[in-house]
């Protein structure tokens, strides 16, 4: 629940804690029963379980920096929040396994009620009984009040899924979201013409600090910022707007890179 304290605040779990909760995670399982379509975003999240799969490798990057964020995170109640958070892998599998897990109250939002119930089961599974799972568009604005500034923001599977304005766009909200030295994790596919290297100045032009970056070579993009520019007050939250349209992407040449 948002602002409640925790009562270990900075201290770690005990090692058999860890071990059971993650072992729990491990054997989550997805829905059954579902009829599979063409491009379909609960099936697609497969690719997930095979190792050595883009996906499964990105994944893995995006934890190790998640983590990278929960070790530098001052003592006490955190806040996370995650955009079109699709099956929360990323979270939910990264606090499962770090000591700092349940000082984490997150939000994830995600419109695929199928991808959602997967999240809320994983999070229950995982002992994380302060991960809320909110099915709705998460281009909304109104579904993060309450939650932001955050410590940690995952925009992960969006910018591949928007018109290169919109990525600018939803990048200038996240000095809303965002709190003063918090992080935003990101990730973009590497299609020519490649925006991974403006995404990283239009972070560095709202105040953020890269902290890392995937190398090109990788075949898949992302990155972690720092927000260091916020100023004193922090802007609010604007009410009822919307940051982004998610429009898909085309497996070889990606996203529309701008609107009709």
């Amino acid at each position: 629940m948002p602002g409640d304290p925790a009562d270990n605040a900075g201290r770690p779990k005990p090692a058999g804690h860890q071990a059971s909760r993650a072992a729990t995670l491990d054997h989550v399982r997805s829905i059954t029963g579902v009829t599979e379509r063409d491009w379909d975003w609960y099936t697609w999240h497969h690719d997930y379980d095979e190792p050595g799969t883009a996906l499964a490798r990105r994944l893995a990057a995006v934890q190790d920096q998640i983590r990278t964020a929960l070790d530098a995170a001052p003592p006490g109640p955190l806040r996370a929040i995650s955009l079109c958070a699709g099956q929360g892998r990323d979270l939910i599998g990264a606090l499962a396994r770090h000591p700092r897990g349940d000082d984490v109250s997150a939000r994830l939002v995600e419109l695929d009620p199928r991808n959602a119930a997967v999240a809320r089961d994983a999070a229950e599974a995982a002992g994380l009984p302060r991960v809320e799972v909110v099915v709705g568009d998460a281009a909304l604005t109104d579904h993060y009040a309450g939650m932001v500034p955050a410590y940690l923001v995952l925009v992960c599977g969006v910018f591949g899924n928007m018109t290169d304005d919109d990525v600018r766009r939803t990048i200038g909200y996240c000095t809303q979201l965002c709190a003063h030295g918090g992080t935003v994790v990101w990730t973009r596919g590497r299609w020519e013409p490649d925006l991974v290297p403006e995404i990283c100045d239009w972070f560095a032009g709202r105040g953020f600090e890269l902290g890392w970056v995937s190398d090109p070579a990788r075949g898949w993009g992302a990155g972690a910022h720092r927000f260091t520019g916020a100023p004193t007050p922090q802007v609010p939250l604007e009410r009822g707007a919307r940051m982004f349209t998610f429009t898909g992407y085309h497996p070889r040449t990606g996203p529309a890179r701008h609107r009709p």
